[in-house]
């Protein structure tokens, strides 16, 4: 039997070191500007075009390389910050594995310019796949440039597998944000296309969250401080009052690191128990201090992942840092969450409207109605066999007319529809009782409503007696507009209002009565989480996401006319067994089956 175990080339390796290193352009961005920071630069700038797709360029002044340490720098294992085994369990750098410069070179077309202080000539190299194609002096500014250009063009599989340009471009941000927030005391700037995103000066953490997420968030900071034995928790924590709807503004770092750690994370929000309503996430930057020896960062390749030897110890000392900021400072929610702040008779909110109109934009009853003879099928007979248990008695009816001097005769007995646990609808049928989930039904209407607007049918917005605004993170911002005509399709009505900021004028007459900065929070933190679990066309990932958010709750009390408008409404849909996400929306319970239990 012949040999069959070989050494792969280092171009195969690097590109399979590059698989775990370089997963998209945002990789690129934290690897490099990580190497900057450990050059000691005090200045980086980053330029992005096509979301990276075509050139990231990071220029720092740091101290730079000489033309030996330039060329070493490309091979895998080679760093400046490891010596020895125990050099790992005492590491406070940033970039320590030696393999980022030699992956970004083994899946993209690198160049290189980089030059010590005291040297008057620097370092020109140029790379592609992992080969060096040229080396020579250059003439270049203090610190080191780097280009890389056409990121996968040797690997097309994974540059397929990148995701659309505002996605990327917004993971490209997130990694910006969390160095920036990490080392406020440098100038950093972010440069997409022609666009400054940002343009940081060295300031504190509170100026630099200010400067990173808006002025609203001048009123909203509270300092957080405690220091134990076993580490130190300093940083800012948002007010109640100020929870938002996305997730995506909580950070933690440890020793200047951003982690990734969801047992820190439900530490925080353990400490907000009580004072935010469900579904809202509390804003937090948090930053530990702790001796290297007692965690391990060299959990994964991207060094996001750490562990503590003290899990338990790290929860509680964050937790008590928390609930003492909260309780320090006051900062007690002004409203009652004891009660659905969401509970609003939207009928009365819509002077404007009819009760028919209403019904007709809130459920969207008048769908076509293409399923229609055959559910009128289902409920023949419902009324005779169901109305002595059921409907009201008409010599009662008749009874208490009388009793009341009503000459008028009693109005005709409407269909019964009812309402078990704040969760179900019950409607007799012919075969015996349907049972709707009024959220699963109602998610199904709005989809499709929203589904008809998107391919051109006219949609009805909801003029707002008090416009908002509302302050995004650019990332979340520069996604919003890049998919402008879908929201507006579907019945928002905005405009720019500063810098990452909107004016919400009107909603989609299927929300009213919503309030329309979370809506449109909602909006797209649903529609990020969608976009992270689902393949799915962005138009459908959009109804999708507004009819969850749109839709009534499991728990919500609901007036007999919404329930008979969402019955109605679930008839009239082309799909109306299941709700967008596959979960069932009614099922008959079997007329056979309630007498089984009598007899």
């Amino acid at each position: 039997m012949s040999d069959i175990i070989r050494l792969l080339p280092d171009s195969i390796a690097n590109q399979i070191a590059a698989g775990e290193v370089v997963q998209r352009p945002a990789s690129v961005v934290k690897e490099l500007m990580e190497n900057s920071i450990d050059a000691g630069a005090t200045t980086i700038r980053v330029i992005i075009k096509e979301a990276g797709r075509t050139l990231i360029q990071v220029m720092d002044d740091g101290v730079g390389m000489t033309e030996t340490d330039a060329r070493l720098s490309l091979e895998r294992h080679a760093t400046s910050k490891i010596r020895t085994a125990e050099d790992l369990f005492t590491l406070r750098t940033m970039g320590f594995r030696g393999e980022a410069l030699a992956s970004i070179a083994a899946v993209s077309q690198m160049e290189m310019k980089t030059r010590p202080a005291e040297h008057e000539l620097g370092t020109l190299l140029l790379v592609e796949g992992s080969e060096v194609k040229k080396q020579e002096p250059a003439a270049c500014e203090k610190g080191t440039h780097i280009s890389v250009k056409n990121l996968f063009y040797n690997i097309p599989a994974r540059r397929n597998f990148l995701k659309s340009n505002p996605v990327e471009m917004r993971h490209i941000v997130d990694e910006f944000q969390r160095i920036a927030l990490a080392r406020p005391d440098l100038g950093l700037s972010l440069v997409h296309g022609d666009e400054i995103l940002h343009d940081l000066k060295p300031s504190k953490l509170s100026q630099r969250i200010v400067a990173l997420f808006g002025k609203s968030y001048q009123e909203q900071l509270a300092p957080c401080q405690e220091e134990t034995e076993l580490m130190k928790v300093s940083g800012y924590i948002g007010k109640p009052e100020s929870a938002r709807k996305t997730r995506g503004e909580q950070f933690i770092f440890v020793n200047q690191r951003f982690i990734r750690n969801n047992y820190l994370n439900h530490a925080v929000n353990q400490a907000y128990q009580n004072l935010l309503p469900e579904g809202n996430f509390p804003f937090y930057v948090l930053f530990l201090s702790i001796d290297p020896k007692h965690i391990d960062v060299n959990v994964h390749p991207t060094k996001t992942e750490i562990k503590f030897d003290d899990e338990r110890a790290a929860y509680a000392v964050v937790h008590a840092a928390v609930r003492q900021a909260l309780g320090a400072h006051n900062l007690s929610p002004a409203l009652d969450y004891s009660n659905d702040v969401n509970l609003i008779n939207r009928l009365s909110q819509q002077p404007a409207l009819s009760r028919e109109q209403y019904l007709d934009e809130q459920f969207g009853t008048s769908l076509q109605r293409s399923n229609l003879k055959e559910w009128e099928k289902l409920f023949e007979g419902a009324e005779r066999s169901g109305s002595s248990l059921l409907s009201p008695d008409p010599q009662q009816l008749r009874m208490e007319s009388a009793a009341g001097n009503q000459a008028s005769p009693p109005s005709p007995v409407p269909k019964i529809v009812f309402q078990i646990q704040d969760r179900y609808l019950v409607r007799p049928v012919k075969n015996g009782l349907m049972i709707i989930d009024q959220q699963a039904a109602h998610e199904r209407i709005l989809f499709e409503r929203f589904q008809s607007k998107l391919k051109g049918e006219k949609g009805t917005s909801i003029p707002s007696l008090f416009p908002q605004t509302i302050q995004l993170p650019p990332a979340d911002f520069a996604l919003l507009m890049e998919m402008e005509k879908e929201i507006r399709s579907l019945g928002f009505q905005f405009e720019v209002f500063g810098k990452n900021a909107l004016l919400i004028s009107g909603v989609p007459a299927e929300a009213a009565g919503r309030n329309e900065k979370e809506l449109m929070e909602g909006l797209l933190e649903q529609f990020k989480q969608n976009q992270a679990s689902l393949s799915i066309p962005l138009q459908d990932n959009l109804c999708r996401s507004l009819a969850r958010r749109a839709a009534v709750k499991g728990g919500q009390v609901l007036s007999s006319e919404e329930m008979s408008a969402i019955v109605e409404g679930l008839h009239s849909c082309h799909n109306p067994n299941y709700s967008p996400d596959g979960s069932t929306t009614f099922f008959i319970f079997d007329t056979s089956k309630i007498e089984s239990h009598f007899r």
